[in-house]
């Protein structure tokens, strides 16, 4: 019988699939790098992994009869330890290497390229759960007013300008002006800088709306990009209107919840699509 690895990292995300798999009558292998433990405790023993013995970990897969797998959480690229690779892994260390360079985006297609050689199907958290995505449109009470939706389509310009260079998949503009970009240290960062600067009354356009899509030509199996009632919260304390996302580009983690805080909060939720 066929077994889905769920390679998982950190946030909510791992959990819901795994429960759905279980749902479904499925026993997923569960798989964790080192240093990126995720929050599937209970959900049957852990296969831990190094980069630096990719091939060992691919053949434990393998052997353990996986012809699916699924990336789930946040994880960001180790340190790599030269002395800890192992003798298959560095026949393919040019490959590697090679697609590093073409960053994060070249990186994650390499990885799929790999796991195909070794017969393992790479599919995305929404072919397990598409309910995740949301369809276009406005999702709760909230509405966004004519400057929110102007600031939304320049943020989305900005993505597909970010997106072409692989820099982030999030950005905020506020009265047509772009106020922060994503990078490396992810959404969580760039939206608390925000509150801080507001808090420290530097003067920044009022409102403002924060723009999540996937790169332009990402392949949408893996680190589709992903929202949830952290995030609704951290928006309204960068003094933000609400949020503009791709519709069926992004997910949505724990839905209900995510609405109900936006609904409080008075934070729209609009599922854009991509101009």
């Amino acid at each position: 019988m066929s077994r889905t690895a769920l390679i998982s990292g950190k946030g909510r995300l791992p959990q819901l699939l795994a429960e759905r798999l279980q749902s479904a009558g499925e026993s997923p292998l569960l798989a964790e790098m080192e240093g990126f433990e995720s929050q599937c405790a209970g959900f049957g023993p852990v296969e831990r992994f190094r980069l630096e013995r990719l091939v060992p970990f691919l053949d434990r897969l393998q052997d353990q009869g996986v012809t699916r797998a699924v990336f789930a959480g946040a994880v960001h690229r180790p340190r790599l330890d030269p002395s800890l690779i192992d003798p298959a892994t560095v026949q393919l260390l040019p490959r590697i290497m090679a697609a590093m360079q073409q960053g994060d985006d070249g990186t994650l297609r390499e990885v799929i390229a790999l796991m195909g050689e070794w017969g393992i199907d790479v599919v995305g958290a929404q072919d397990i759960c598409p309910e995740l995505l949301a369809d276009a449109g406005v999702l709760g009470d909230v509405q966004p007013s004519s400057q929110d939706k102007q600031d939304a389509m320049r943020g989305f310009r900005v993505l597909q300008v970010m997106g072409a260079a692989d820099v982030g998949q999030g950005c905020v503009v506020a009265r047509g002006q772009c106020l922060a970009m994503e990078a490396l240290p992810g959404t969580d960062v760039m939206l608390a800088h925000l509150a801080d600067l507001r808090a420290q009354g530097v003067e920044l356009p009022a409102g403002g709306v924060f723009c999540k899509a996937p790169k332009p030509d990402q392949d949408r199996r893996i680190d589709l990009p992903a929202l949830g009632p952290d995030t609704v919260d951290a928006v309204h304390r960068a003094g933000l209107r609400g949020i503009a996302f791709d519709a069926g580009g992004v997910l949505l983690i724990d839905r209900d919840q995510m609405l109900a805080q936006a609904n409080a909060l008075g934070v729209f939720l609009w599922a854009m699509d991509a101009p």
